[in-house]
């Protein structure tokens, strides 16, 4: 009779306060819960998933803009320090210029001087910084033709440094870099920087330019030539770390701040990334994602949450809660909680109760 007294006592008193390591599915989005706490709970399934994609952004999400690709110009202008290369064809009997059985003169690499002229024999100094191609070989000519009537001119240019660009973090070889070529691009920048260090994690690619500043995936860039856009000299590049992250609570294989590891992370990448369920602990049909909007978010239909505090709930034991979590995105600074399942705090009670069987076993027999 002790011993039943014994037990009946012990039962009472872990009864009123059995151990847990996580809330259950009820006392977080119960009918009481929700009352307490205003909050609005939706469930996440095919059904679902359209509304709440048409949502407005929690406002925590990093949001991307990023220039125009734009394109080099077709007959880029000539500027000072290139260098030129002037093929002056002469057909005259008694050429001013070409000597003896020669029709043509080659004057090589001529550097364009500060002042955006060249020097050119008989016609003297010709200023063609600023012009075209074609524009300048056609000045050039009209000169010729002043003292050489039957002169026909062919101009090459070789363009000299146009100005710089600076890598300032995240590669491996930062610092400025020269422009040679109007067509360079922000993935050129990287790549002769030496590519992103291995120690950034999800780069993220930031440029500055003038008073704007843009941000993208680096995974975007690569992905899509359209957002490889083409630089200018004053341009300031980095690549950074994705600042993003999320919190894994409750029954889950590892609590803790969770970056980013891609631009796009679904409920389903979630759980691998917190390293899955606990086997003995969790409630698979109760992992829920708490999302503070803003205000502004908010809306009396469904193109918006009811309240400001939302909960998501996400069932892993069908097919259709398993798809629907591959779609469903997290934002930054959700709480994803994997309540505790009723059956694993049952099964606690039981083996606390074999235990205190036996220790009040071992009582009566003292």
């Amino acid at each position: 009779m002790r011993r039943i007294l014994v037990i009946l006592s012990l039962m009472a008193l872990v009864g009123c306060g059995l151990p847990r390591g996580a809330a259950l599915q009820n006392e977080v989005i119960g009918k009481e819960a929700q009352k307490q706490s205003d909050m609005a709970v939706y469930r996440v399934s095919k059904a679902t998933l359209p509304m709440i994609s048409r949502w407005p952004d929690a406002g925590t999400n990093q949001t991307y803009s990023w220039p125009n690709r734009g394109r080099a110009a077709v007959d880029t202008p000539i500027r000072a320090f290139d260098r030129v290369d002037v093929v002056v064809w002469d057909s005259e009997e008694n050429s001013l210029l070409s000597p003896n059985g020669q029709n043509t003169v080659n004057m090589q690499n001529m550097k364009v001087s500060p002042a955006g002229t060249i020097f050119l024999p008989f016609v003297g100094s010709v200023h063609i910084a600023g012009l075209p191609h074609s524009a300048a070989r056609s000045r050039i000519q009209r000169k010729y033709e002043e003292v050489i009537p039957s002169a026909q001119v062919q101009l090459n240019i070789e363009q000299g440094t146009r100005g710089a660009v600076s890598m300032v973090s995240g590669v491996n070889r930062p610092g400025p870099i020269q422009i040679d070529d109007p067509r360079f691009t922000v993935l050129s920048a990287v790549s002769a920087a030496g590519g992103p260090s291995s120690q950034v994690r999800n780069p993220q690619l930031k440029l500055i330019r003038g008073s704007t500043t843009y941000r993208r995936p680096l995974g975007q860039v690569l992905e899509d030539p359209a957002y490889d856009t083409v630089l200018i000299p004053g341009d300031k590049i980095a690549i950074e770390d994705d600042e993003r992250y999320f919190r894994s609570l409750g029954a889950a294989s590892n609590e803790a701040i969770v970056p980013f590891e891609k631009s796009e992370i679904s409920a389903l990448d979630a759980m691998s990334l917190i390293g899955g369920l606990s086997d003995s602990r969790a409630n698979p049909k109760g992992i829920l994602v708490l999302r503070e909007y803003s205000p502004k978010a908010v809306r009396p239909d469904d193109s918006g949450p009811d309240n400001e505090r939302t909960v998501f709930v996400i069932d892993l034991t069908t097919a259709d809660g398993l798809f629907s979590a591959g779609k469903f995105d997290i934002q930054h600074q959700d709480t994803v909680l994997v309540t505790e399942s009723s059956v694993a705090s049952a099964s606690l009670l039981f083996g606390l109760i074999r235990q205190i069987s036996g220790a009040a076993f071992d009582y009566s027999r003292i």
